[in-house]
């Protein structure tokens, strides 16, 4: 392990410190460790704000007689200039001719001093720059200064042939000086760590080696400033880490998809973006309604119960997503009723057998449930509404099953009947008549088993539905129906029948404490009468 010195500072405290750095296979020394650094630098913003925290004692003057209040006077603080990059460069220039003379060594370990002052200093005299040589000791011929925020600035001494080979405006740059010993300026630099760090990786052979040390933040951090600096190679190392790495979580990969898409979009030169990009984009896999349709095949033949039931919750919530954004096809909704209908003809040949398969029932009621979920949640469920009020032949053989048997297929009524209500979907007014007349009563016999049978059954959300779905039906028909359910109420009693109380008061306001006359309805019918004419 080498050692990299931090010179003198002007105008400040003396620190020199000794940073461990990799060295190279040809002995060079790479940038200092990111944590050396940012030691430096929180040390450099600790000073910083200790001493603005504090301020000199004011000398206390005597009072001039034993009633006079004491008074403290302050002297006004003058602000001395700061440090130019001019007399850094200065300084700098002369060190480099006198380390010429001096014997090169691969490490340079100095105690660290500190000059004590007798009075204390102000903020704008403390150590405010960094300097950092690579290669060989006293070997550099290029300077290289990062003027950071408060005036921060890193001074790195570098060779001219490590910056023109591998960064293209550095060698623009160079381009353009004509003195022997060049010195570039960068102003405004944010990220003053990462640019030592991506410079120190032209003297690198494996920067593979080096980044692989690294988190993907901190990756994407010196793929920007590589990208700044035209530094072809390391943002080539930085893709190629970015392809075989894991991405934590969706934050983290949407940072890497905007850092690659922009670096896309700018065109980069000799720079191959494409691998990594496949990872979340790729034209070569099957169409989305091909796909959804194998994972929809997939998920109803399951044989394992358990596994079965977290896919169907899974594959809901990414459905879910998904509408919000309209990515799935319109068509899909195709496949969805195409495999309500295989469900429907496995259950109505389950009906026929001359022994109930029970157990087979119940999965493929709870197919159904779910494939009405998914309709549901795509605003896509009255084609299946119709399709299911007009099963009269299996409502027929329902009857003829024990309750034990049949009873699950009763959820996919009630899931039915919870959507009207909640207004998921809105089925014609025959619609509505029609599975009221063909499955409510069916309802009414496997409500004891379903409530005592079905974990996910929800009794309370069940007859809500059903009670709004019978009051969207004109008033005669609501009285056809709710008078049936009473008659089934009082002799089943609450826990034999679902409870319709609510549903029952609002039709009975409706028909004999009406909010309208007969005159004034009539008035309105013969309205309506005129208007359609």
């Amino acid at each position: 392990m080498a050692e990299i010195k931090i010179g003198k500072v002007e105008q400040g405290q003396t620190k020199i410190r000794n940073v461990p750095v990799a060295v190279t296979p040809e002995g060079f020394w790479c940038c200092p460790s990111p944590v050396a650094f940012q030691k430096t630098l929180k040390s450099h913003h600790n000073s910083l704000n200790k001493h603005k925290q504090s301020s000199p004692l004011p000398p206390p003057t005597l009072p001039k007689s034993r009633h006079t209040p004491t008074t403290t006077t302050t002297e006004k603080e003058k602000k001395p200039s700061s440090t130019t990059i001019r007399s850094v460069i200065a300084s700098d220039e002369l060190q480099h001719q006198n380390s010429g003379n001096s014997e090169t060594h691969h490490s340079i370990a100095v105690p660290a001093t500190v000059q004590e002052r007798p009075q204390r200093q102000k903020v704008e005299t403390l150590p405010r720059k960094v300097a950092i040589e690579f290669g060989e000791p006293g070997t550099s011929d290029a300077k290289v200064i990062l003027v950071g925020k408060q005036g921060f600035c890193v001074k790195l001494s570098v060779h001219k042939k490590a910056l023109v080979d591998h960064s293209s405006f550095f060698a623009k740059k160079l381009a353009e000086k004509d003195s022997v010993f060049a010195c570039l300026e960068i102003e405004s630099c944010e990220d003053a760590e990462i640019y030592v760090e991506t410079i120190g990786l032209m003297y690198c052979k494996d920067m593979k080696q080096r980044l692989m040390k690294q988190n993907v933040s901190r990756v994407l951090r010196v793929l920007k400033v590589a990208e700044l600096l035209g530094f072809s190679s390391c943002i080539q190392s930085c893709l190629d880490y970015l392809e075989a790495v894991p991405w934590v979580g969706e934050e983290e990969e949407e940072k890497v998809i905007s850092s690659i898409l922009r670096l896309k979009t700018e065109g980069v030169v000799g720079v191959v973006t494409t691998p990594v990009l496949k990872r979340v984009a790729s034209s070569a896999v099957d169409p989305p309604k091909q796909t959804l349709s194998r994972i929809i095949e997939l998920v109803l033949r399951s044989k394992e119960e358990k596994s079965r039931r977290e896919m169907k919750v899974i594959v809901l919530k990414l459905l879910r997503e998904q509408n919000g954004a309209n990515v799935v096809a319109d068509n899909f909704n195709e496949t969805i009723y195409n495999s309500c209908q295989n469900c429907l003809d496995s259950v109505l040949s389950l009906f026929q057998q001359s022994e109930a398969d029970t157990k087979q029932i119940a999965v493929e009621a709870d197919n159904l449930t779910w494939l009405l979920d998914v309709l549901a949640e795509r605003q896509a469920a009255e084609e299946f509404s119709v399709t299911w009020a007009n099963q009269k032949e299996l409502a027929l053989l329902h009857e003829k099953l024990p309750s034990m048997s049949r009873y699950h297929i009763s959820r996919v009524t009630s899931r039915l009947f919870v959507g009207i209500g909640r207004g998921e979907l809105l089925p014609s007014k025959d619609t509505r008549l029609l599975l009221l007349t063909t499955w409510l009563q069916p309802l009414f016999s496997d409500y004891n088993w379903l409530q005592h049978g079905c974990r996910s059954f929800d009794g309370k959300l069940v007859e809500e539905g059903i009670g709004r779905t019978i009051l969207t039906l004109p008033l005669e028909d609501q009285q056809s129906i709710l008078l049936s359910w009473l008659g089934s109420f009082l002799n089943g009693g609450d826990g034999g029948c679902p409870n319709l109380q609510r549903a029952f008061e609002v039709w009975w306001r409706r028909s004999f404490i009406r909010p309208y006359s007969d005159r004034q309805a009539n008035g309105l019918s013969q309205t309506d009468s005129t208007s359609n004419e």
